[in-house]
């Protein structure tokens, strides 16, 4: 009777149908994949034995598996979504430890600064070491906001060209307020270990043919204080640079704070009143000069935001008084290495082509970026870039294998074989797009097409079972 075979269709084109529903309502679910029913035929054996003529049994649903094929990539509005374009799975962290595996991509910081997914979960990777990653057992990725620690200027290159036409300066010694003692200078922006800036000048004066001394002040102070030379330098006839052929350290200097300019009033023994920017950002130990401050006088204690006492007694002074005041430098001792390997001296104008320094002021985390093998580089206020992290994906020998969890999330089994973990980009992996989300692999208008067939499938098979009724309705009828 045929009644088995059409009940077996009926149950398995459900099946179907069910699938390509499942299919059809995750359409526009990020990161979906979707499923395929695959049939398998009902064979019993014939009690007649092998020769004898076998009918199958039915159908029924072997398994539903999962198209892990690349689902298109769209754009988005939030720099924290990542799409994977080709193989892998990001790795996603619970509250309680467990691991899943997504291809949905739609990140955001928690109040922790952690990277999470809409469940909370958190992306695995590996976390930087003062802008360096090292691969080690992927944790959670957390962004850390602090500043940016400082880095005082140990390195300066220079890059210029020295006007061989020159004559040498009319007035000796070197005297960097007097450009009759200098031929060319130039000046840059130096930090010391707080971060602050300092005006780093340089000055070149001919001392000879193909001969030339170059000077370094620092904020207005010459390095070293002897006023002896930073270095000597000598070219060839041909203008090429020939000493020194290593960079040249600096004599060893304390960063010198800039002078803060205050308008004083009322100077009466020994105490100021400040009549202009207040004292704010004033430190005690501050060296102060003006009309009626004695030589040598600096800050005792600051009173409130507009006086503060001094340590030694003044006299009276006019209203209208600029004070120079000079907070105490807090800065480490510091030296400078300088590179003139770049600089030539040839019969042109004086002219700089390149000036570089390798120190930067303290800097806070103004925004990140993913890159396509998954670093994580941090922009600071400073100008500065940092990798912070560097996301993971993880692929499997078998990923039809992998148990479907819901919410767009797999687990590890047996059968899908243990996770290959790596960066993106590096073996078999796929590598990520920010800004930008993988789509579901839904093809809707074909799924639409699946859906009629499975219709009619279904129908044919309900006919089975109104035949096989009509055939046992003549034969009750028999008389």
């Amino acid at each position: 009777m045929s009644f088995q075979q059409g009940l077996s269709g009926l149950n398995a084109s459900a099946k179907h149908l069910d699938t390509i529903g499942n299919n059809v309502a995750n359409a526009n679910t990020i990161g979906f994949k979707q499923s395929q029913a695959q049939f398998a035929d009902l064979y019993a054996t014939s009690l007649a034995g092998s020769g004898a003529v076998q009918v199958g049994t039915g159908v029924k649903i072997a398994n539903v598996a999962q198209q892990f094929t690349q689902g298109n990539i769209t754009n988005t509005s939030n720099s924290m979504d990542t799409a994977i374009s080709g193989q892998g799975f990001f790795r996603m962290v619970d509250q309680n430890g467990a691991i899943s595996y997504t291809r949905n991509g739609q990140f955001q910081l928690d109040k922790n600064g952690y990277i999470v997914n809409s469940q909370g979960h958190q992306v695995s990777g590996f976390l930087a070491n003062n802008g360096i990653i090292t691969a080690a057992q992927p944790v959670p990725i957390q962004i850390v906001a602090a500043d940016l620690t400082p880095n005082s200027t140990a390195n300066i290159a220079v890059g210029l060209n020295l006007d061989s036409r020159m004559a040498l300066p009319t007035i000796t010694p070197f005297d960097p307020n007097n450009p009759q003692t200098y031929n060319s200078s130039t000046s840059l922006t130096v930090y010391d270990s707080q971060g602050s800036s300092h005006v780093a000048s340089m000055f070149f004066a001919k001392t000879a043919a193909n001969n030339w001394d170059a000077y370094l002040t620092v904020d207005g102070n010459q390095v070293p204080a002897n006023g002896a030379a930073l270095s000597g330098m000598v070219f060839n006839t041909s203008g090429a640079l020939t000493s020194p052929t290593l960079p040249v350290a600096s004599a060893s200097f304390d960063p010198v704070p800039a002078p803060i300019s205050l308008v004083g009033a009322g100077v009466t023994n020994a105490s100021t009143t400040v009549t202009g920017p207040s004292t704010t950002g004033l430190l005690v130990g501050a060296a102060v000069s003006g009309p009626g401050i004695p030589a040598g006088a600096t800050i005792a204690s600051i009173v409130d935001a507009n006086t503060f006492t001094l340590s030694v007694a003044a006299t009276a002074t006019s209203a209208a008084a600029t004070l120079s005041v000079v907070n105490p430098a807090s800065a480490a001792t510091q030296t400078i290495n300088f590179d003139f390997s770049g600089t030539s001296q040839f019969g042109g104008n004086f002219g700089v082509n390149t000036l570089t320094q390798d120190g930067f002021a303290s800097g806070r985390l103004s925004g990140f970026s993913t890159s396509s093998d998954g670093t994580i580089l941090g922009r600071y206020t400073n100008g500065q870039s940092r990798a912070l992290a560097q996301v993971v994906l993880a692929n499997f020998t078998s990923p039809q294998g992998l148990q479907p969890l819901g919410n767009n999330a797999w687990a590890e089994t047996a059968s899908s074989g243990g996770p290959l973990v790596g960066t993106p980009g590096s073996s078999s992996l796929g590598v990520l797009q920010s800004s930008a989300v993988e789509d579901s692999n839904v093809d809707l208008t074909a799924e639409l097409v699946n859906m009629i067939t499975a219709q009619r499938v279904y129908q044919a098979n309900a006919q089975t079972i109104k035949t096989q009724d009509q055939l046992l309705q003549t034969l009750v009828n028999l008389r």
